[in-house]
């Protein structure tokens, strides 16, 4: 390997990083932001939706050239399994999207004067919320398969921002969607939050959607 492949190659396990930390310290900062201007919990989804929104088509769009703007473990597997991430990669990607995701919820935490690490108590359970998150997994891996097949990655920061700003709302479980933001979000005990006990059947379900999305993208050009 070169000098430019190695430099290339950090540049874009550091891109999967920042991003999924932002993204994270981005859904955590507006929940909290948006229980302490109003106690109607639509309006606190609609603040955090909004913004979570915005802040995803910003850096699918900035950070996408660099490392393909994943900031997904399901998205990385996906990609791996189709041969258009190396295993080398997939190694370097997961991690880092993990790690990012706990740095941005220690970043949001510590904005708004809470612990750094604030353990959540929010319990997420019921058959019907993981359906919904294998809903808004599966319908995230198949617009990303159909961006890819039908080359309009342009698009891909409005058309994946756009499904997951509708799943928020259309979903029972607000489309958390993504392994290594859901275990972030345990360490926020807020509106955002999400109990470690709820992470691994989330998770589950996640792959479970990321694999019926993949499977079904593959199958239409």
């Amino acid at each position: 390997m070169t000098l430019a492949q190695r430099s290339n190659r950090i540049q874009a396990y550091f891109a999967e990083l920042l991003g999924t930390g932002l993204l994270v310290a981005v859904v955590v900062g507006s929940g909290i932001m948006a229980t302490n201007m109003s106690p109607d919990k639509g309006i606190d989804l609609l603040i955090n939706t909004i913004s979570t929104v915005f802040a995803l088509a910003l850096l699918i769009y900035l950070l996408g050239p660099i490392s393909g703007a994943h900031f997904n473990p399901a998205v990385s597997v996906s990609e791996f399994l189709q041969k258009r991430l190396s295993g080398r990669d997939l190694l370097g990607y997961i991690p880092a999207q993990f790690l990012g995701g706990f740095l941005g919820a220690i970043l949001a935490n510590l904005m708004f004067k809470l612990p750094a690490i604030n353990p959540s108590h929010h319990l997420r359970s019921g058959g019907n919320l993981l359906l919904g998150e294998v809903v808004a997994t599966a319908g995230l891996l198949l617009v990303i398969q159909l961006i890819q097949n039908q080359g309009k990655g342009s698009v891909g920061p409005i058309v994946i921002a756009a499904w997951i700003g509708s799943a928020y709302f259309f979903t029972s479980s607000t489309s958390f969607a993504n392994p290594a933001v859901t275990f972030a979000r345990s360490f926020s005990n807020t509106f955002a939050g999400i109990d470690i006990r709820s992470v691994f059947t989330f998770v589950v379900a996640q792959l479970i959607g990321a694999t019926i999305g993949t499977l079904l993208g593959r199958n239409l050009k």
